[in-house]
Order: structure tokens, then sequence, then C-alpha cells
């Protein structure tokens, strides 16, 4: 055992974050039902939150967690009275020890994981879903803010998913190495969700969450690896290291918001700059863009630019149109408005955000872009309302800091100009 006085909360956060994953999978491998895999696994961290004040964290956390979730399971199946030859093999299984997955050429279990979640047999949105709640760890209302759909919703598509891989006998394994390409677009989905999830939190006191960034770009850094050929995999990586790239600049030293205009360049990280600028140009001479390459072109961009006036919106703008073009979307859309407010006009980009208002209602980014665009084009009272609107909505705290910092000036200059109206 360790010492005592090690704070037992941040091990067993750690110890979540490097391990939920590989302990859901082994209790799926062993008893096929996914519910009871999670259940079990979050009985076993309830237990060590208990146990390791009183006993002293153990020697190897993630072992004594795999132990205890796969008791808890064994106890749970004979409170079901499943039958006796069924719960002999898990009991032998148990004594074992088994590896999570068996020997694939895939180089990271997690990777390995993902890869076994992208089951064919399941809608894509079903496959990413379901990975990022059972084998990263995201709760049900965070990937439902990344879908932009209600907890419920999100609720009910795990819930239909898990019954398709019950009812259906779908196997949780490693694909051969021949079908690995056929699940990617999959994998690379979930890879660019936890890194949005890092990059942009959905909720909580904090905007980005650096473990989930390092990760991201760490299990990116090894698919690229193991599918050289692959263009998307490069343009996923090389966004990701163009958008942490800014990581140091995006909080001030209070922890707000910065916005991308008013960011620090010097603070930027050159060495994902060059290196992200190389991948994606590296991925598009191939001659294959898919949605990352494209969006990591954007970021490049944004990455090349010297000042914030001197980036090229018009090449932004355009590529957006290509990448709607691609997956058309309203996040997409939005993005588009925004690049074709700041090369056209103001005006030119509310008309394209309003246009979204049904399908984003609810979107917090919508309202506090709008808000932007209103401030610029002179509509100061309009914007108010947006500010307001979007700091009702925003789910972070810095976010929300910010809102009410951009609010706080758009009052003030409504309020020089009330002045200056009653001087004359």
């Amino acid at each position: 055992m360790t010492g005592r006085d090690e704070p037992i909360a941040a091990v067993v956060a750690t110890v979540f974050a490097e391990g939920w994953g590989r302990i859901t999978a082994t209790l799926i491998r062993l008893t096929g039902d996914w519910d009871l895999a999670e259940e079990c696994a979050q009985d076993a961290f309830a237990q060590a939150l208990v146990r390791w004040p009183i006993d002293g964290i153990p020697d190897a956390p993630l072992a004594w967690l795999t132990t205890t979730a796969r008791r808890r399971a064994l106890d749970r199946i004979r409170r079901a009275s499943v039958e006796a030859e069924k719960l002999r093999l898990l009991a032998e299984e148990a004594r074992r020890m088994p590896s999570p997955m068996p020997e694939s050429a895939i180089p990271d279990d997690r990777l390995e994981l993902m890869f076994a979640c992208a089951h064919p047999a399941l809608a894509t949105d079903a496959q990413v879903a379901l990975t990022l709640r059972t084998l990263a760890g995201l709760s049900t209302a965070e990937i439902a803010r990344a879908f932009l759909v209600s907890e419920h919703a999100m609720g009910q598509r795990l819930f239909r998913a898990k019954q398709k891989i019950r009812y259906a006998g779908i196997p949780f394994r490693v694909p051969p190495d021949h079908l690995l390409p056929e699940r990617l677009p999959s994998v690379l989905h979930v890879l660019y969700l936890l890194f949005n999830e890092g990059y942009w939190a959905s909720g909580g006191a904090d905007l980005i969450r650096p473990r989930l960034l390092d990760e991201s770009i760490r299990l990116a850094r090894v698919l690229t690896s193991l599918m050289p050929d692959e263009p998307e995999a490069h343009g996923l990586l090389a966004l990701m290291l163009l958008q942490d790239s800014r990581r140091a600049a995006r909080l001030d030293d209070a922890g707000d918001f910065t916005p991308l205009d008013e960011q620090d360049r010097s603070r930027w990280n050159s060495a994902q700059i060059a290196e992200g600028l190389e991948l994606v140009e590296r991925a598009l001479r191939r001659g294959r863009p898919g949605p990352f390459q494209i969006q990591a072109a954007v970021a490049a961009c944004h990455a090349s630019a010297p000042t914030a006036t001197e980036t090229d919106w018009r090449q932004i703008a355009l590529l957006y149109e290509q990448l709607a073009r691609l997956t058309p979307s309203p996040v997409v859309a939005l993005n588009q408005a925004v690049a074709i407010g700041m090369t056209d006009s103001p005006e030119a980009g509310l008309l394209l955000v309003d246009e979204l208002s049904d399908a984003l209602d609810g979107y917090h980014l919508l309202a506090a872009t709008r808000a932007g665009l209103l401030r610029r084009a002179g509509r100061r009272t309009e914007a108010a309302d947006a500010y307001r609107k979007a700091l009702d909505l925003a789910p972070t705290d810095a976010e929300q800091r910010y809102l009410r910092r951009r609010l706080g000036e758009v009052a003030s200059d409504l309020g020089e100009v009330a002045s200056n109206k009653t001087a004359g």
C-alpha cells in the first residue's frame, strides 16, 4: 500500500481516466452485458472511495478495481440465478486474470477497445455514443451535448444500441487487421469528440480539460502510425495539434476565456503549429480530402496568420463551403456564417445565422455568435439581448465570465450613447 496521506479522490480520478475503458471492456467480454459491466465498474470505483481512505491506496489500483468489479459481477450473476455452467466459466476466467482483449496488431489497448466498439451492425452514431459512454467514461449529458440532442434522447439511443448488441449477439472483439479501415471513421469520430470535450468542455468550472486533450492527441498519433496511408487520420492529428497549439493563450491569468482575435499569439505552441501544418499539407497531397483534413486546413489558416486582422477569412469561408458539401450540419453552417460575416459584412453573416435559429435552438454558441455579429454591426441593444441569452445557456464558468464581460462592454456603450443624446 502507498501512503495514507495521498489525495484519494485525485488518485481515483486518475485511475478512472486511465482505466475505466479497460475495466468495462474486461467485464463486457466476460459477461456479454454492457449495462452490468458499467454498473459493476461504477461499484468498484465507489468501493475505492470507501476502502482506500481506510486501507490505503493499493500498489496496483487498476488491478484492485478490476478484481473488485469482477467479484461484483459474479455476485450479481449469482443473485440473478444465471445457469451454473456460465457461472463456472466466468469464475474460471476471473481466476486467470485475463487481459481485456486478445492480441492484435493495434499497439494500444484503448485504441483496440474503440475498434471493438465500432461494429458495422450498429449505426455510426450509436457506435460513437456507446464508445464515449462505455469506454471513455463520458456522461450521457456530455455525449448528448456533443451530438446536440437532449440527454433523454441520447439515453434512449444508448439503450437501443445495447439492446441490439444483446439480442443480435454482436460480439465484443478486436476486428482482424483487414477490417480496420471500415471501422476507422467511427474511431476518428470518437477521438474527435473526445478532443472537443477537452478543448471546449460541455460543462463545469473549467473550459479546458488537459487530460482529454493529451490523451486524444496521443491516441491520434498511435492511429497514424498504425494506418500511415489514411489521410483522414493524419488530418485529424493535424487538426488536434493546430487547435491545441493555442491552449496557453485561450485563458488569461484569471482563468477567463480569451477569444481567438484577442489571443497573444506569441504564446501559441510553434512546434505544434509546424507539425500540424506539415501534416495537413501531406494529407491533402494524397488527393482524398475528407472532413478532418478540411477542418485542419481551416485551423491552418488561423495558425499561419501573423495577426488576427491578417486571417484569410475568404479562404476559410470557401473551406467551410466545401465541408458543408461533405458533411452538412448546422454547426458547419454556423462556422461558415462567421467566416462570411468576417469576409463580407456582419449583416451578411447575421442573415445566415438567423436561418439556423430552429436547428440550433438552445445552443449557446449560436446566441454568442449572433451577439458578436450584432455588436460588430453597431446594433448594440440587440447585441445585449443576444449576450444575455448566450449567458443563460453557457455551460462553463469561464464562458459565463467572458459573456458577462462582453455584455458589460455593450451595456457601457449603450449608456454612453444615451448620455450623449441627453447632452445633445
